[in-house]
């Protein structure tokens, strides 16, 4: 019995020993691996890759890194890589079905990196998500809502899907409808328009402003206002045009359109 005891602690003592080590090569690798990533930026000329390219760098070594630190910790746990290989092989199929969504993502990242349908900093519309990009990682696309939420979309399906990117073009145009009630002075509406539109910072002298009458609908006059301007000014000249034609407009005079209701009685 005793024999036996001491067989059993010397188990436990070899496993416990090998267990402990495992921990302490796991934290220890930890720190190690955020280190190395961190000094990633210290390295010369780094800084001066595209932020996307960084981003998809970091996340590239963090993998790779991660990955040596699995193989060390199975090796001091004493588990033969022949019998690791083994398991893999034999479950192959079972493996490759169910990395099949990660390698399509993998493959997305790469084709976003050299291709750059989109980079860091861009304002997108994509596989249902609107927002700026954030990040960019090996498998994931990180996207930062107006409203501050983070959307993480998996990369194979940003590159089978329509993007849109509203940050690629150096120039953007802003597009508006006014209403004024019948009656009222075409020209008159017009060359408020053009004015208001040459007076509002950020507006682009050329292409010059548009200002044109569009059609009827609702009981009023429709008048379409195109201004161009640069790409980083789009929020604040929307905003601008709409302030100061619906300025120029009250102090004109312009009458808004009649609301028409109809009224049904039944008898």
């Amino acid at each position: 019995m005793s024999e036996f005891l001491s067989k059993v602690i010397g188990i436990l003592t070899t496993v416990g020993g090998k267990i402990l080590l495992a921990i302490v090569v796991f934290i220890v690798g930890r720190i190690i691996i955020k280190a190395l990533v961190k000094a990633l930026d210290k390295i010369r000329g780094f800084s001066k890759l595209d932020q996307t390219v960084q981003s998809f760098i970091h996340s590239l070594v963090r993998i790779g890194l991660n990955m040596l630190l699995v193989i060390a910790i199975i090796q001091v746990l004493g588990i033969p890589m022949t019998s690791v290989i083994t398991v893999l092989a034999s479950a192959g199929l079972a493996i490759g079905l169910s990395l099949q969504g990660a390698l399509s993502n993998c493959a997305g990242g790469l084709m976003i990196l050299i291709f750059k349908p989109f980079k860091v900093g861009d304002y997108i519309v994509a596989s249902g998500a609107e927002g700026v990009v954030k990040e960019i990682t090996v498998f994931y696309t990180h996207i930062l809502t107006v409203d501050n939420k983070r959307i993480i979309v998996p990369n194979g399906g940003l590159m089978n899907a329509n993007v849109t990117n509203f940050s690629f073009e150096d120039t953007r145009r802003v597009d508006l409808v006014f209403k004024a009630s019948f009656g009222t002075d075409q020209n008159l509406v017009l060359g408020l328009m053009r004015k208001a539109a040459e007076g509002t910072k950020g507006v682009l002298a050329d292409p010059a402003p548009f200002a044109r009458f569009s059609g009827c609908a609702d009981n009023a006059q429709e008048f379409t206002l195109r201004a161009w301007c640069a790409t980083g000014d789009y929020w604040d000249v929307y905003f601008d045009l709409l302030q100061n034609v619906s300025a120029a407009f009250g102090q004109a005079g312009i009458a808004a359109p009649a609301t028409k209701l109809d009224v049904t009685l039944d008898k």
